[in-house]
């Protein structure tokens, strides 16, 4: 608070000024081109914008790009009985075969290997990928419980969406998705 008074008596009541204080008062987690980790992420519940198909509607959530740098769309549902009972999703064809990869368009590449993650008490993995769309990535995340699998989608309005990850899987280990994957598996 000090500090943005002394920015304020300081750039005084110019129009300069003014800039220079909303500059400085409003976080930027993008910078050099290339996207930070976002602070204080605010997720906010959305319709679910994709056709049924076997697996019916998941869950859809969004963060604007004042809260996280850049937009990030979230798309979450439960597939049960899909994931291989006895290892879970270990690997990146594991990952491959249970993610929602359709819902980033067509044919989108891997950008590196995949990483293990933790949801809660669930064990799963993330992976980058490129989109078709421009100026746009994704991560595809998959963690399970016995043999049902969460798998969540994440489009980025970035080409490189690694510094969002830790984001997005505490967002999926947040309270609203817990408790709706509690109810979703059945447990």
């Amino acid at each position: 608070m000090k500090r943005t008074v002394a920015i304020a008596a300081i750039a005084g009541f110019s129009l300069g000024g003014l800039v220079a204080l909303a500059w400085y008062q409003w976080p930027s987690y993008v910078r050099d081109g290339a996207v930070e980790t976002p602070r204080r992420p605010a997720w906010t519940e959305a319709q679910w914008p994709f056709p049924v198909d076997e697996w019916g509607k998941g869950k859809a959530f969004r963060c604007a790009a004042a809260d996280c740098g850049v937009e990030v769309n979230v798309y979450v549902r439960a597939k049960i009985g899909f994931c291989n009972c006895t290892t879970g999703v270990a690997d990146d064809e594991e990952l491959d075969r249970v993610a929602d990869l359709r819902l980033m368009g067509e044919r989108p590449s891997a950008l590196a290997a995949g990483s293990p993650i933790t949801v809660a008490w669930m064990k799963g993995r993330s992976r980058a990928y490129t989109t078709q769309r421009p100026q746009s990535s994704a991560l595809a995340i998959a963690f399970n419980d016995r043999c049902d699998v969460v798998v969540a989608t994440a489009i980025v309005a970035h080409p490189h969406p690694a510094p969002l990850e830790p984001s997005i899987v505490a967002f999926l280990s947040s309270e609203t998705v817990i408790r709706w994957a509690e109810v979703t598996l059945g447990l």
